[in-house]
């Protein structure tokens, strides 16, 4: 009976949720506006309001000529002052949390989380299930159990500001009703081996009745392959009523083929875009392609042309003056304090009624060591290309130019852990070739020019991209490979995994 009333409840939840959500879709670039001019009102006595003029701003275009662009190395004084305890510094009073990234040139992020930006973190996931149900109709879902794989939910104390993984202070918030049906235990979120975690959520969850399962593609893949390897069999018998995985983090696509092989049945997925920062999008239509752009969470939006970015003089868009099909930069505003921040992520727009992005790649994962500036869209979408027209198992893949060969022309080198090779190797290059030299026309010029060799392969044995991270001691976590280099330092380090 209270399955019953649960799934009732959540179908009736669910539609007004969504019928509410109408208002901001139809209302997004006005209330943009409204949103910013607010939190520079918010902000105006803090340190930093106090050095940009924030009292005299009175319009986006006040705001762009007083607060360039930043990174995490440009607004790292303010936080370090946070971090000693000091209030009114980027954001009224301190934060109310600081989740803790790892970062290739700071070293560990402290991203600040206030109280008014915390619960927009939770919203973000609950409008993306209620969306889900109601077009589905159907919340069989919450009758069983649902799991999360995140990092540890431990915090420390930072200056009495409590820290740790983003999805280690969403566990914190998780409400009570979810509670009993939420899995692996809290005892197991908490180890922090990842291999260990791995075989412990197993042995807690393979004969439980799951119904939900969350977690970033590659984290997924390993949870069920261990499955899979103890039971004998895939997915959806050893789990016959899973109705839905909920994924973000990358792009899911690229993984799509390796999921299906795995589930052995229909799931439905619903794809996110979370991070520490704060949840920009989700899918609100799991039948079509394309994330809902959260323009009423507590962030401004600016959208900076890839090919500006990094320019003195790179135009910051608004939602009102983006295109359709073009790569921005995504910079962010948001209610925790981060001012038109460079969160290092590259969006295209799909559709502006209500606005859809795709998440097309990172500013700092490209391969451009010829000049042609290829970026992550354009790799998967070639691959995924590719797959359709020769049929494979890839598990992962890397990509990194080859300036210096033993002999011939400059390539660029795919290393790519297939779980199932194509029939002819050398036909399946030769697509891939073609299907990114037609979405990259910078490196058809390079071919065609005699400047550069058609792409190679280099097959890796299997397990070698989590090998790599293991190296690394970033297995599991946050960690994700870069699907790009524009040099050699990955590359380098998976030449011992070639075959």
């Amino acid at each position: 009976m209270l399955n019953f009333l649960k799934k009732n409840a959540a179908l009736v939840w669910a539609k007004k949720h969504v019928q509410k959500a109408e208002e901001f879709k139809k209302n997004s670039e006005k209330n943009q506006e409204e949103l910013l001019l607010s939190m520079v009102n918010t902000a105006q006595k803090t340190l930093f309001g106090r050095e940009h003029d924030f009292e005299n701003i009175k319009t986006i275009q006040d705001f762009q000529e007083r607060v360039k662009v930043a990174d995490y190395e440009d607004l790292k004084p303010y936080i370090e002052r946070v971090k000693k305890g000091q209030a009114n510094i980027l954001w009224i009073e301190t934060p109310e949390y600081f989740a803790k990234t790892s970062g290739t040139t700071s070293g560990s992020k402290y991203i600040p989380i206030s109280k008014e930006g915390m619960p927009f973190q939770l919203k973000g996931a609950q409008s993306a299930l209620f969306h889900y149900i109601a077009k589905k109709n159907n919340a069989d879902f919450v009758k069983g159990k649902m799991i999360f794989l995140q990092g540890s939910p431990e915090l420390e104390e930072v200056f009495g500001i409590k820290t740790g993984r983003l999805s280690g202070i969403v566990a914190h918030h998780i409400p009570k009703y979810l509670q009993k049906n939420r899995l692996p235990s809290w005892e197991t979120n908490m180890m922090e081996d990842w291999e260990a975690k791995v075989e412990k959520i197993v042995e807690e969850t393979e004969k439980e009745n799951m119904t939900l399962i969350s977690g970033i593609p590659p984290w997924l893949i390993m949870y069920f392959e261990k499955l899979i390897e103890k039971r004998g069999k895939k997915i959806k018998k050893i789990f016959p009523n899973l109705q839905l995985i909920v994924t973000g983090g990358v792009n899911y696509e690229p993984y799509r083929d390796k999921m299906e092989e795995l589930l052995g049945g229909k799931v439905d997925i619903v794809q996110t875009f979370p991070a520490s920062e704060g949840f920009f999008a989700f899918q609100d239509d799991y039948t079509k392609e394309g994330l809902l752009l959260l323009t009423n969470h507590g962030i401004f939006y600016e959208f900076i042309p890839l090919e500006e970015y990094g320019k003195p003089d790179a135009r910051r868009l608004t939602l009102k003056e983006v295109e359709l099909n073009k790569d921005y930069a995504l910079i962010l505003t948001t209610n925790s304090g981060l001012w038109a921040y460079s969160i290092g992520d590259v969006v295209r727009f799909i559709d502006k009624d209500p606005h859809r992005i795709l998440v097309s790649g990172r500013t700092k994962h490209f391969t451009s060591a010829f000049g042609e500036h290829v970026i992550a869209f354009e790799v998967e979408e070639a691959m995924k290309a590719t797959l359709e027209k020769y049929p494979a198992q890839i598990t992962e893949f890397h990509l990194a130019p080859q300036v210096n060969p033993n002999e011939g022309l400059p390539y660029h080198e795919w290393f790519i852990e297939f779980e199932k090779e194509p029939e002819n190797l050398d036909v399946f290059k030769n697509e891939l070739d073609d299907q990114l030299r037609k979405r990259n026309t910078y490196y058809n010029d390079l071919i065609s020019g005699n400047i550069l060799q058609k792409l190679h392969i280099s097959s890796l044995k299997k397990n070698a991209f989590n090998e790599y991270a293991k190296s690394q001691g970033k297995l599991g976590g946050q960690n994700k490979t870069p699907r790009l280099g524009n040099d050699r330092k990955v590359a380098d380090l998976l030449e011992i995994y070639k075959l």
